[in-house]
């Protein structure tokens, strides 16, 4: 059983290998100096990315606060291109019918282009490949929204979502103002709030 006199000291002193970290552990007065493995400098970046990553999963460090990266989806439908809605606000929204998080949010999402009306305008990509199964979808739940499929997921790739949903909000200047990760109900008091404050 360790002793209360143990102590262990993690030192940041380096040897002549630049790449190599000392810990010194001193238990009842010994001292054990033990090399570690030579820490490899992309191991060091993919750290300190992890770090400042934390858990909100930036696609794009700098996106939120800077301009919207302009996109332009075809499919069989339509053709949606995001300039297009210059000088009105966007909720650019990434989703697809076989995820599940995507279909939960989905009629909240209805529901809040319902209730804010021409105060935004959501434009939803899907990236899914089979049009048939789209098409099916989109009538069986009766989908009342501007959504378009980009199977070749150039869109997704642009923004450099890393899962779907996700949703930016696009100012009417064209500024990305806010990204959201997952599910969001958007007919919450706290949503609802935030675009009348707009």
């Amino acid at each position: 059983m360790l002793s209360p006199q143990a102590v262990l000291l993690v030192a940041p002193a380096r040897n002549h290998h630049q790449d190599s970290y000392l810990w010194t552990d001193h238990f009842h007065g010994n001292r054990f100096i033990i090399e570690s493995v030579k820490m490899h400098r992309f191991l060091l970046i993919f750290l300190v990315a992890v770090v400042f990553g934390g858990c909100n999963r930036n696609a794009r460090l700098g996106l939120v606060g800077g301009k919207a990266p302009d996109i332009i989806v075809q499919d069989s439908d339509r053709k949606v291109s995001l300039h297009d809605f210059k000088g009105k606000t966007v909720v650019l929204n990434f989703w697809a019918t076989y995820c599940v998080p995507c279909i939960e949010e989905l009629p909240s999402l209805m529901q809040l282009q319902k209730q804010m009306g021409s105060k935004i305008t959501v434009v939803a990509i899907s990236e899914d490949d089979s049009q048939d199964k789209y098409h099916a979808f989109l009538k069986k739940y009766n989908v009342d929204l501007l959504t378009v499929r980009d199977a070749s997921q150039d869109s997704k790739n642009i923004y450099e979502t890393t899962g779907i949903p996700e949703t930016f909000l696009i100012d009417k200047d064209g500024i990305v103002r806010r990204k959201w990760i997952g599910a969001i109900n958007w007919t919450s008091p706290d949503i609802l709030d935030y675009f009348n404050k707009m």
